[in-house]
């Protein structure tokens, strides 16, 4: 199995954090603008990205401390069985966003590009929280051409 890690620090309370990634409105500052289902365990949150994309049932969650999903839809295919999760810790300072997309069946172009754009969506959450102005689907950074 393989898996996509990625790390950043944002300069906002943990809850504001938490908020961000449980809630529709959330959710919406930062991913894709079409978002619903965020709520408690066992929800399914359904992410469209031009009327398609992936459903995740959410799986656990501990108060500005953890947030995990498991893929529940069948697109994308190479997303089936993979699970997401936000650790976050907070230093005094800041909280620190430990992200996680694991069970990947094989590391491909796929997974490669999934790993760069997760990381323009996890800055994204962090302009979001910080200056109020992330940058959701349709206005995230392109990382390709086609």
């Amino acid at each position: 199995m393989y898996e996509i890690n990625h790390r950043v620090g944002i300069k906002a309370p943990t809850e504001k954090v938490y908020a961000a990634l449980t809630t529709n409105e959330g959710l919406m500052q930062w991913w894709t603008n079409d978002i619903t289902g965020a709520g408690d365990v066992g929800s399914i949150i359904k992410f469209r990205f031009n009327g398609g994309g992936p459903d995740f049932s959410v799986l656990e969650l501990v108060p500005n401390k953890t947030v995990r999903w498991q893929h529940s839809g069948n697109m994308p295919e190479p997303w089936v069985g993979t699970e997401i999760s936000f650790q976050l810790n907070f230093d005094g300072e800041q909280t620190f966003v430990r992200f996680t997309h694991a069970n990947w069946q094989e590391s491909s172009d796929f997974m490669a590009h999934c790993s760069t754009k997760w990381a323009v969506f996890l800055l994204s959450l962090k302009d979001a929280l910080e200056t109020n102005k992330g940058r959701p689907f349709p206005d995230d950074i392109s990382i390709d051409h086609s």
